[in-house]
């Protein structure tokens, strides 16, 4: 892999989002094969997906959770509201698409170079790690990342047509419970869901928290070789 590696940076939501995005045009553009960030914020706010800003009541909503300490920032790519702060790890894997693997599998693909390092090293750890939905949790989703029979990691995708248009480019990331604040997340979704009159509902109980398992574990260390490795392994065709 071409490009620089970074573990862990503490950025803002906003410039973590930023910075996110900025590795994606640059692999766009071809200054970089593939990256990879993790990062992890040092105040918190409600992530969200740019198209739940047109819903009706979200102007509200998003006041709401404000007032509570959880103020809004809308990012670009998909999935339901989640809570960031500096009990969470981001983690960003930026790579050009490969002719080789062909376009019809290549978000499975994605998915599956994100999330299977991170549940052979819970697994190496004694951890019972899947993928999959978990019942209460936000942000639910096929590629959840769960430890235990509890969602530990949410993720998400955002593909662009890059190095002039000839190939699609992914940016996969991965948010990371690595302290309990399971309680205040999940009472922050849950209020801008019931305020833009949403059905979702959330449950602490859903979710772990990566110390709450393992509290000494350098879990960060051995996931950024794992995706070092990844990443370098990627057909550049």
């Amino acid at each position: 892999m071409s490009g620089k590696t970074h573990v862990v940076r503490s950025l803002s939501v906003e410039q973590g989002l930023q910075a996110e995005q900025d590795l994606l045009g640059a692999v766009c553009r071809g200054e970089q094969q593939a990256a990879l960030l993790f990062w992890r914020p040092v105040d918190q706010a409600l992530v969200m997906p740019r198209r739940m800003s047109r819903l009706d009541g979200f102007q509200p909503a998003s006041a709401a959770v404000a007032a509570a300490g959880w103020p809004v920032l809308l990012r670009e790519t998909g999935g339901e509201p989640v809570p960031q702060s500096p009990a969470t790890v981001n983690l960003a894997l930026v790579y050009v698409a490969p002719r080789s693997e062909g376009d019809q599998g290549r978000i499975e693909q994605a998915y599956q170079r994100l999330c299977q390092p991170l549940c052979d090293i819970l697994q190496q750890w004694g951890g019972a790690a899947s993928t999959g939905e978990i019942e209460g949790a936000f942000c639910d989703g096929r590629y959840n990342v769960n430890l235990n029979g509890r969602k530990l990691v949410g993720t998400a995708q955002r593909w662009r047509q890059g190095l002039q248009g000839k190939r699609p480019v992914v940016l996969v990331h991965g948010a990371m419970l690595v302290e309990n604040q399971r309680e205040s997340m999940v009472a922050a979704v849950n209020l801008f869901n019931e305020r833009c009159q949403l059905p979702q509902r959330c449950r602490a109980d859903s979710h772990i928290a990566l110390h709450e398992w393992l509290p000494q574990a350098s879990v960060l260390e051995h996931l950024a070789s794992a995706y070092r490795q990844v990443l370098s392994t990627i057909p550049q065709d």
